[in-house]
């Protein structure tokens, strides 16, 4: 084993008054919401969007993303504990969230965002006349922008947090999670989140290059499809330096991870594909 690695000290607190505690995971969860709604803002003033769709698009991408990060964990990880605790899905801080949940939870908030509005002071939710020039999918070519951002940050939130690690490795970038559980501190690592953060940073810059290049004129469901394949490939290799988050995936070809990675990227495939084919044609009909 190399003795070069990097002796990772971080702890996951930022700082406590009395009973409350502020935690890096939770600041950086936070700020992948604030600056995406800024990133949003700028978008609709360029296309000349209603700006107060914002705040009902906000509301859907908290709910949902928490929502579905925190069940995703809970019925594709560890589904036998939850359905004999339901009450623990209510307790985030007694598991985990997934990204594979934060995903199908922010298709299910931008379909509702696209056809339903609610109301909450009175409480009301119906169904409503789709908002203008804002089809699901073209809110979807917009919002992945934000979501490759948010996943920067909460992946280096994990790191702060010493989990999700990677395989033991003699690299000289290893890092040594000495604050983790006892099962991982003990050999060099490698630092699997910040490979991922990383990779979600330059995701980030290429969707939004991207989209800058034509902006309202992006074919719809190129951006959005170009993200899943991306994403979801590179978090399929990336399993691969990673250690089992549960016990049931020891022992498995393919880990939970990666199986629903494929579904993912196949559908991200076949959306490029109708955007594309879309796209050409709308071509040919303009040239005839």
């Amino acid at each position: 084993m190399s003795l070069l690695f990097i002796t990772w000290t971080a702890t996951p607190d930022i700082f406590s008054i009395g009973p409350i505690t502020i935690r890096w995971y939770g600041v950086l969860f936070a700020l992948g919401f604030v600056i995406g709604q800024y990133i949003m803002q700028k978008i609709y003033e360029w296309e000349k969007k209603p700006m107060e769709d914002l705040d009902y698009m906000l509301f859907y991408m908290v709910v949902s993303t928490v929502l579905g990060a925190r069940l995703g964990h809970c019925f594709f990880y560890q589904p036998e504990h939850f359905l004999a605790h339901p009450l623990e899905i209510f307790q985030p801080w007694k598991g985990g969230l997934a990204s594979h949940g934060t995903t199908v939870g922010i298709l299910t908030g931008i379909w509702l965002y696209s056809n339903y509005t609610i109301s909450l002071f009175p409480f009301e939710f119906k169904k409503q006349a789709r908002r203008a020039g804002q089809t699901f999918l073209y809110v979807l070519d917009r919002i992945v922008i934000t979501v490759a951002l948010g996943g920067c940050f909460i992946r280096f939130g994990n790191l702060m947090n010493s989990e999700i690690v990677g395989t033991p490795t003699d690299l000289p970038w290893a890092f040594l999670f000495v604050n983790g559980e006892p099962s991982i501190a003990d050999v060099p690592r490698h630092p699997s989140q910040l490979y991922e953060s990383i990779s979600c940073l330059l995701l980030f810059l290429f969707v939004f290059w991207l989209y800058n290049r034509t902006r309202e004129k992006t074919p719809q469901g190129r951006i959005f499809g170009s993200f899943l394949i991306i994403l979801f490939t590179l978090r399929f290799f990336y399993e691969f330096l990673k250690v089992e988050q549960v016990d049931f995936e020891k022992g498995m070809a393919l880990n939970m991870g990666q199986l629903l990675s494929i579904p993912f990227v196949l559908i991200g495939v076949y959306v490029v594909w109708l955007a594309e084919t879309k796209h050409k044609k709308e071509i040919a009909a303009g040239n005839s």
